[in-house]
């Protein structure tokens, strides 16, 4: 296949695939990153040996090829550990092409901290992930360089040296002297924005590992601060766009006879669901009938899955719902909102709006299905007593994610909490709202939190115990 090829054969051009460039042929194994039309990153073999190919087509390839060039020549000219370049070239009205070696073994730090995300904030995995990134941070601003998509995927470990990759997002103000300040509390902010908030209160701690790499500046916490959020609200309101549109994440094929987005990796595999979700309802395990919504557990191919219909009831009922987002569109959206956030909830798969001419109709949401306990079974045995302290632990983690973020759920009952592989999980998520400003979210928490409490007697151990444990707004009550 010729370059110039390669930029129409979509999303998953067939492998194994040979490449015919210049300097030989590219014979690529797998694919690793694609952006159709555009960037194709593969692994492949090349003259007898394993390299990374990076191969740029379509109508800004010649933009993204010079980038890429220049960033890893930045990285080695600076002296930082970065994979060989070992080849590239251009052919004009096709595309270019860059072959780094691969580094084999190599792990990203982004897989390590997966490993250790679910510890306790900043437990010592966690912090030697994190500093071990912040020092190669620092080197690389103390000579002069900045990675403007810096995200731990991009710093691999191979052996005992971790090195920089992706040369097309690496910048330089003056090559070999240090970052202003400015820039520098920029380039922080974007590292710690795509880490969980609840790490927050150990940013000051985590920032000694970049200082004693790079002490140029001095970092004022509140700045950096004020970076990390900006960062961090930008970030959020892009993957939520992302949720509703055509991308690498997601599939859409949204018109005025019909909406349907379902996550890409999703999608082969659930073909039959999506061509008749009401056939797998109609043979499925009803929790719920009939009404504004029918909730059924489904199976395909062994695996469970929740498929929730919202139901239009009558013509009255079309009118009050035609005209603005279904309750399914709105849960895909606050689900897709809770995940980026840190806060659990069942993987949303698909949504499926019905329309007419635009006007909405029925709906469907497919998740994954919790096979844990709600929070009623799984404290019924401690209603007279104390719960663990793990399980009571990641309550509070849960509902400080809540204050964090001012996002209520608009009906805790214990029935939508679920416990799942060591944090609480919340489901139903139809009225689920991330609030604009104190005063609102204020009052909706605290209506939250009377209805979690009145799960429980008032009179027994537990609800005291809870009541005594959860967090309450400050100069908040249902009545106020």
């Amino acid at each position: 296949m010729k370059l110039g090829e390669l930029a129409k054969a979509g999303r998953n051009p067939s492998l194994p695939l040979i490449l015919d460039v210049p300097s030989g042929e590219l014979l690529i194994e797998s694919w690793l990153r694609v952006l159709p039309g555009q960037r194709y990153v593969g692994r492949a073999e090349w003259k007898g040996r394993q390299v990374l190919v990076k191969v740029l087509v379509g109508d800004k390839a010649g933009r993204h090829y010079q980038r890429e060039r220049q960033g890893a020549a930045l990285l080695v000219e600076q002296g930082l550990p970065t994979a060989t370049l070992l080849d590239q070239g251009w052919v004009e009205r096709e595309g270019g092409w860059l072959t780094f070696g691969y580094l084999e073994g190599a792990c990203s730090l982004w897989t390590l901290w997966r490993e250790a995300e679910q510890e306790k904030p900043l437990s010592s995995a966690q912090e030697q992930v994190l500093a071990d990134a912040l020092v190669l941070i620092a080197h690389m601003h103390a000579r002069g360089i900045w990675q403007a998509d810096l995200h731990l995927d991009n710093l691999l470990r191979s052996g005992d040296q971790l090195h920089v990759v992706d040369g097309g997002g690496v910048n330089a103000e003056v090559p070999g002297s240090p970052l202003s300040r400015e820039r520098v509390l920029e380039n922080l902010g974007v590292f710690f924005a795509q880490l969980p908030a609840e790490l927050e209160p150990f940013i000051e701690e985590l920032l000694v590992h970049y200082l004693l790499a790079n002490s140029e500046h001095a970092l004022p916490l509140e700045a950096l601060l004020k970076e990390i959020r900006k960062t961090r609200a930008w970030r959020l309101n892009d993957y939520l766009k992302k949720a509703a549109r055509d991308c690498s994440l997601f599939s859409a094929r949204i018109g005025a006879f019909g909406a349907q987005v379902v996550r890409r990796d999703e999608e082969s595999g659930l073909q039959a669901v999506l061509a008749d979700p009401d056939a797998f309802i109609v043979k499925g395990r009803l929790f719920k009938t009939g009404g504004a919504a029918t909730v059924a557990q489904v199976g395909l191919d062994g695996r469970p899955l929740l498929i929730k219909r919202y139901n239009i009831k009558s013509p009255l009922h079309w009118l009050k719902r035609f005209w603005r987002p279904s309750r399914a569109w709105h849960s895909w959206i606050e689900g897709n909102r809770l995940d980026f956030l840190g806060i659990a909830t069942p993987r949303l798969l698909a949504v499926i709006e019905r329309r007419w001419l635009w006007l909405r109709g029925p709906a469907w949401l497919i998740t994954e299905l919790l096979p844990g306990e709600d929070i009623i079974a799984r404290f019924q045995p401690y209603v007279d007593s104390c719960p663990p302290e793990r399980e009571l632990s990641a309550l509070d983690r849960l509902f400080a994610a809540l204050i964090r973020e001012r996002i209520s759920h608009g009906d805790l009952k214990g029935h939508n909490l679920f416990w799942e592989q060591g944090r609480w999980a919340l489901i139903d998520l139809d009225a689920v709202q991330q609030h604009g400003s104190d005063t609102s979210f204020a009052r909706a928490y605290a209506k939250d939190r009377a209805r979690f409490l009145r799960n429980w007697p008032a009179d027994c151990a537990l609800h005291r115990l809870l009541d005594q444990r959860l967090p309450a707004v400050p100069g908040t009550s249902i009545e106020d």
